[in-house]
């Protein structure tokens, strides 16, 4: 057999110092911008996780300990001898806490998650040398374009963070928001629900609200009117207006928080004399005391012979007309 000569490779092979100075090289690399990378990623992922918990537990002790404030101003109000309403029991109140804390959270984790993605881009960009001016570029042209579209959306936005901010209303207060009055069913950053007397729901959009009439916050007025004859005794008619206020106000101490106050003759005509009553109460509650005070002032009339004014009515009576003889035919009795 003939020998086998194999050509030797005129390129050198790698040695160990070049193994190494190319696990090095690599080395370099991973530690460098992947890895820095990494560890940009995670301390966002961490940071907003740390954020959202954080926000999860304040939404959570507001929710929780709303209550427990509630009593302990109740407290200290009473010791003033101040009154002051029962709001714990109220599961409108509560509602509306809940609804609040839940949305404030909900913008709170969001502006959250913008915030630490910006900044792990930001980040990213600097590792790795990225050129973020073309992308910004194009960014702002869209934003512009997309502005001009959606600005009415980014205003009911707006607009229902300050409502929220502010309180203005909240779930079961009844407003007025000009297209729409009613009881508030659900407060959103875009849009109000509103349920009107005649049952109809009406969805309003925060930006376009300009004024909001609320009848039921702080504290309310129940507002109850008499009209009596002019001859009448008007200033009995008042003791007993504010007689029925004040049994009235026994049966609710937790809801009336002031004295009645007559304000005296409101209107007076040749047909009547009207007599106004205020009583300060507490939020929603001065329908159904107004019901239940002309109730009670109705019986105290009764009781005390006092009329009430009737409408003056006038009847004209018209004279019948006189009847008619049928004229004669002169041509035909010739």
């Amino acid at each position: 057999m003939r020998p086998i000569f194999v050509e030797p490779d005129p390129s050198p092979s790698p040695g160990l110092e070049d193994i190494r100075e190319e696990g090095d090289q690599l080395l370099t690399w991973v530690l460098g911008a992947p890895l820095q990378s990494l560890v940009a990623v995670l301390v966002g992922v961490l940071l907003l996780a740390a954020l959202r918990w954080t926000i999860a537990r304040a939404v959570r002790s507001v929710i929780d300990g709303g209550a427990r404030v509630r009593s302990h101003t109740r407290r200290l109000l009473m010791k003033t001898k101040v009154p002051v309403p029962g709001e714990d029991s109220d599961p409108l109140a509560v509602a509306r806490r809940v609804q609040r804390a839940e949305t404030m959270g909900s913008v709170l984790r969001s502006v959250a998650g913008i915030v630490v993605t910006i900044l792990v881009v930001t980040a990213l960009a600097e590792i790795n040398d990225w050129n973020l001016g073309p992308l910004l570029a194009s960014a702002g042209v869209v934003g512009v374009a997309l502005g001009f579209g959606a600005q009415t959306l980014v205003k009911d936005f707006l607009a229902g963070i300050f409502m929220l901010v502010e309180d203005q209303y909240g779930v079961g207060d009844v407003v007025d928001l000009g297209e729409a009055i009613g009881t508030v069913e659900a407060v959103g950053l875009r849009v109000t629900q509103v349920r009107d007397l005649s049952g109809t729901l009406w969805y309003v959009r925060n930006g376009e609200i300009l004024r909001v009439g609320n009848m039921t916050q702080g504290w309310s007025k129940a507002l109850v009117e008499v009209t009596v004859p002019p001859d009448a005794d008007v200033e009995h008619a008042a003791a007993l207006l504010t007689r029925a206020a004040q049994e009235v106000a026994a049966t609710r101490p937790a809801e009336v928080l002031g004295e009645p106050e007559v304000t005296g003759y409101e209107s007076l005509s040749a047909e009547s004399v009207m007599v106004r009553m205020t009583l300060k109460v507490a939020p929603a509650k001065q329908w159904a005391i107004q019901r239940e005070v002309r109730a009670r002032v109705r019986e105290l009339f009764v009781e005390e012979g006092v009329g009430l004014a009737l409408p003056r009515q006038m009847l004209v009576e018209r004279a019948a007309p006189a009847a008619t003889t049928p004229a004669k035919d002169d041509a035909g009795e010739g």
